[in-house]
């Protein structure tokens, strides 16, 4: 970080799911803000992602947060609707950050920013940290959301993710308008078998 740039860390949450949005967040953390508990949101129990969320909201100088529909999704791709995401949730900071920094390794110009993509980043800067906090905390509240309104899927838990209970639960009740119809799970591929 430099000394007196505005930066704001960019992440998302919910590439892989089968079904629901993809969240994405842009945190402006204040100079010097360190927490015992952040770190990659992937590698934080849920607890501890909901003990920082309203830290972080609280801290930030701002942040945002915004869902890519699966609708979207279909007519983006999964990286499009990410990359919109993380620039929808720039735009509806509260400052204008000076600089960009980016979980992964692809991104898009826009709006004059300069940026730079970070591999891992969530696990280097506290910022795309705290974005990776806020954006799957989103995530897993709107899948438990979404779960009570389409039961038997186990959103609840499996938060949308191909796992073997989602993929029997598709295979017996079919897709819902929450899935994402340009997403092929190699378990639901016909095969040779099935003809």
């Amino acid at each position: 970080m430099e000394q007196g740039r505005l930066e704001a860390g960019c992440d998302e949450a919910g590439r892989g799911p089968l079904a629901g949005p993809v969240f994405a967040a842009a945190v402006v953390l204040p100079p010097g803000f360190s927490h015992p508990l952040l770190n990659d949101s992937k590698q934080m129990s849920a607890a501890a992602r909901e003990e920082l969320r309203p830290i972080i909201e609280q801290e930030a100088l701002a942040w945002a947060v915004v869902a890519v529909s699966a609708e979207e999704i279909d007519r983006l791709n999964i990286l499009g609707a990410s990359i919109a995401g993380m620039q929808r949730a720039v735009r509806a900071l509260k400052v204008r950050p000076d600089f960009l920094l980016i979980d992964g390794n692809r991104f898009r110009p826009f709006d004059g920013y300069r940026y730079a993509t970070v591999v891992h980043g969530d696990a280097t800067y506290a910022s795309i940290a705290a974005a990776s906090v806020l954006a799957k905390t989103a995530r897993d509240a709107y899948m438990t959301e979404l779960a009570a309104r389409y039961p038997g899927y186990g959103w609840e838990h499996n938060f949308g993710y191909p796992t073997k209970e989602h993929i029997d639960a598709i295979r017996r009740l079919g897709y819902t308008p929450e899935h994402r119809k340009s997403f092929h799970p190699k378990e639901l591929e016909p095969t040779l078998f099935d003809i």
